[in-house]
């Protein structure tokens, strides 16, 4: 049974006693003097005549502050299974007093970076995920989703565009009422995932806690709806009486569960394939 064999295998893989640590540090963007980086982290016995998917996640925390560091355990695990992942960096408020849009237009710089240095990192430029928490799931979806807000040194012949996004309490509207709208303004028409839906929209997974106090769960339950009418996948996941940030590695029931529902989701989509259940000593 697929749900058993996952368990197993997460078990196996975050609490395996070989340490996976990133194997480079990478410099995506410069802006004047801010440096940008992605953290890489490859598949076990790396065959570089091999071409893996990519995922690629954005940490959280409001377009105002976080670190990269956010989803750490995610690329442990995922990298394990056979991904090619990448940590991502992007300008916050705090840290490089941005704006959100800002954060957008590096977010799709990384997603081009990624794509563009496909050979290098032997990942295959039709196989890359895009995945954040709240307002970083709120980039990965707005580089699926929006056409604006690219930096004028990307190269825009380089498609930003992921093949297929994983979301954890993502920020899909900016509208009014919506997360970020005293921030973003009537920009928020170019800039928020659930205004710019259209045909073609990449199959999507989201997570969400019922009791989450910044993102409605009839705004996901919506998000879907409008998905579904363009003919895209958007699977949602309900975790009943979880607050915002319920999917974080220090929740580890939870971080489990929605690692392996991450995982199943690419298995459908042909990402990862069935492992044999691990035993667990």
């Amino acid at each position: 049974m697929i749900k058993n064999h996952l368990t197993a295998l997460l078990f196996s893989l975050i609490f395996s006693s070989s340490i996976c640590s990133a194997q480079e540090q990478v410099l995506y963007k410069k802006i004047d003097t801010t440096y940008l980086f992605l953290e890489v982290y490859k598949p076990p016995h790396f065959d570089t005549s091999k071409k893996y998917p990519a995922l690629i996640f954005f940490f959280g925390g409001g377009w105002n502050g976080g670190s990269r560091s956010q989803f750490l355990e995610h690329a442990k695990y995922f990298s394990k299974r056979g991904l090619v992942c990448f940590l991502a960096d992007y300008r916050t408020a705090s840290k490089n007093k941005t704006t959100p849009f800002a954060a957008l237009e590096d977010a799709n710089s990384a997603m081009r970076f990624v794509r563009k240095s496909a050979k290098k990192f032997g990942v295959d430029p039709d196989k890359i995920i895009a995945s954040g928490g709240s307002a970083g799931g709120h980039l990965a979806a707005a580089t699926a989703l929006t056409k604006e807000y690219n930096a004028p040194t990307d190269d825009l012949s380089i498609d930003c565009i992921p093949n297929a996004l994983v979301l954890f309490n993502p920020v899909i509207d900016n509208g009014p009422g919506g997360y970020g709208y005293e921030r973003i303004g009537n920009a928020y028409k170019s800039f928020s995932p659930l205004h710019n839906i259209e045909k073609g929209a990449p199959p999507t997974i989201v997570f969400l806690g019922t009791e989450d106090a910044l993102i409605p769960v009839v705004t996901a339950q919506y998000y879907q709806t409008v998905m579904e009418k363009v003919g895209s996948t958007c699977k949602l996941e309900l975790y009943e009486g979880q607050s915002h940030g319920f999917f974080n590695y220090r929740n580890r029931a939870y971080f489990n569960k929605t690692v392996l529902a991450a995982d199943a989701f690419l298995q459908e989509l042909g990402y990862l394939t069935e492992t044999p259940k691990v035993n667990i000593n």
